[in-house]
């Protein structure tokens, strides 16, 4: 559970912009789109070949 404590004369907005801060780095969201949509298990290894391959293009365009 993602929380902020609002000191003493603090602007809500600037509270509000500290949450939102937080659940955007902790991937909420993120994990709630994973576990609601359903992908197929050759679906996923197709994926996770296309995303390693990304990955290894771009170190290899790094190191030039």
């Amino acid at each position: 559970m993602i929380g902020v404590t609002i000191q003493t004369n603090e602007n809500i907005d600037r509270a509000i912009r500290r949450f939102k801060k937080k659940y955007e780095r902790s991937g909420i969201l993120r994990e709630y789109k994973k576990r609601t949509a359903f992908l197929k298990p050759s679906v996923e290894k197709r994926l996770s070949k296309l995303k390693a391959q990304r990955r290894q293009h771009k170190i290899t365009l790094e190191q030039e």
